[in-house]
């Protein structure tokens, strides 16, 4: 006789099984499947009647099968203990055992894990229960900026990781948005649909008829959508500053307003910014000790347009200004390190 295995995954909805699946289940003279298992309610619908095991016992489930076929449902975590111990039985007395993959995972499936802990994390864990979307946000910005160390630094198995911790924070805050009752709430299916929608919308030579050349045009068509789209929310004409989140590094905002303020035709000298417009006309810090050097107040208003300035310079060679100086600062890090590492006394 013979022993099947049936495995199924806890990320499919049960009921949903391979024609193989469902044609084992049919022609088996015996079927066992664990009490708490959530395909029972499908196997009796269709008909199939499952003997229900709290804690099914090896040498049980072995000699069963010497004697007729058997299909055992395992458990959804894959009762891989069980399998094992069936395994050994059968080294010296051999017997046909079979695992069926009843239902497999889809790309994508252990998002599903992750939205199941992440709602346990939620009613269980005191220091998950009590964030909010602000206490959060310094989290999201930290695991971002690892995201970057891990690309910069080349370390792509790190990488992986720090992915994977922005993935949480974005599930994270999906589930505090999803507890709100007004019409403010939001789950983590809604977060996804909203990409999805909007990746299609601005993807009309993917997923439409429109045809482009390269991805100069594509990017173009991005923008020229973008820009349709702020509009239609605002129900006015759009700027093409509209979007640019002010918040973010000093640097990369400036890089980014000269970027999108080069879409219209500027005046050369609104690139100007004066040290009066920007508050900059001071240094910041102590009261002068007579001991800094000569100039060194008037060296320091106008840095801001100077930085301003320089980040256009930057834009214009095409260099990005938050990197270079990223990789100045790492330079300058190491630097830093190695003297210590020669004088380790400090002196």
């Amino acid at each position: 006789m013979s022993l099947i295995l049936l495995a199924t995954s806890h990320r499919v909805a049960p009921g949903l099984l391979t024609w193989r699946a469902w044609e084992a289940l049919r022609s088996a003279p015996r079927v066992l499947a664990r009490n708490d298992h959530p395909l029972l309610p499908y196997l009796a619908e269709a008909g199939i009647h499952a003997e229900q095991v709290t804690d099914p016992d090896p040498a049980a489930l072995v000699d069963l099968a010497r004697r007729e076929r058997v299909v055992f449902v395992a458990g959804q975590d894959g009762d891989e203990r069980l399998m094992r111990d069936v395994g050994r039985r059968v080294v010296d007395e051999p017997l046909d055992v079979e695992v069926l993959h009843g239902s497999y995972d889809l790309p994508g499936a252990r998002l599903l894990d992750l939205v199941t802990v992440m709602d346990t994390l939620r009613r269980e864990c005191p220091w998950d229960r009590k964030q909010t979307h602000e206490s959060l946000m310094r989290y999201l910005l930290e695991e971002a900026y690892e995201v970057d160390d891990a690309i910069s630094g080349g370390d792509h198995a790190a990488l992986r990781e720090e992915l994977g911790d922005v993935l949480m924070q974005v599930a994270f805050h999906a589930v505090v948005a999803s507890e709100r009752d007004d019409e403010t709430a939001f789950t983590i299916d809604d977060v996804a649909a909203g990409i999805v929608d909007k990746l299609v919308r601005r993807h009309p030579h993917v997923f439409a008829d429109v045809t482009v050349r390269d991805a100069d045009e594509v990017n173009a068509n991005w923008e020229q959508i973008k820009a349709a789209e702020r509009a239609e929310k605002k129900g006015e004409a759009a700027s093409v500053l509209d979007g640019v989140p002010m918040g973010q590094p000093s640097l990369s905002l400036a890089a980014q307003l000269q970027r999108r303020a080069a879409r219209v035709e500027l005046p050369e000298d609104a690139y100007e910014v004066s040290g009066s417009e920007t508050g900059d006309s001071e240094p910041t810090g102590s009261e002068p000790t007579g001991s800094e050097p000569a100039g060194s107040r008037a060296a320091g208003s106008d840095v801001g347009a100077r930085l301003f300035a320089l980040v256009r310079e930057a834009q214009a060679e095409g260099v990005d200004a938050e990197a270079e100086l990223r990789a100045a600062s790492r330079a300058f890090a190491g630097r830093v390190r190695d003297w210590e590492r020669e004088h380790p006394s400090g002196a």
